[in-house]
């Protein structure tokens, strides 16, 4: 695994990490948000400590998250509702090609003369 060294400062607090090369922008990009919305937090609302805007934003993100996943559960339970009907069409279609078809009687030896 190509793992990397980083550091990265929440609320002025520095935390190294080692994380994968790929990982990288996602968790400076995480750090920077979780400082914004803690920075807003602040803003709005009193706080005793720090730890309360951490769990504020923690609180937050994580609501959203799940409201995400229940959503992703549910697009995910029609696309599978969706396909079965699909393939209950596709199976329809496929017996009634297979079925004989009524064909026209083949004309015997004995008409031709």
């Amino acid at each position: 695994m190509n793992e990397l060294p980083v550091t990265v400062n929440i609320l002025d607090r520095p935390y190294k990490l080692k994380i994968s090369r790929d990982d990288e922008y996602f968790l400076r990009k995480a750090a920077d948000l979780i400082g914004e919305q803690a920075a807003s937090y602040g803003k709005m609302y009193a706080y005793n400590d720090r730890q309360d805007l951490l769990a504020m934003v923690a609180l937050t993100q994580i609501t959203q998250l799940l409201k995400l996943q229940q959503q992703q559960q549910l697009k995910d339970a029609a696309l599978v509702e969706r396909l079965s009907a699909i393939d209950h069409l596709l199976e329809q279609r496929s017996n009634e090609a297979v079925r004989p078809q009524a064909s026209e009687p083949q004309p015997s030896a004995l008409d031709k003369e």
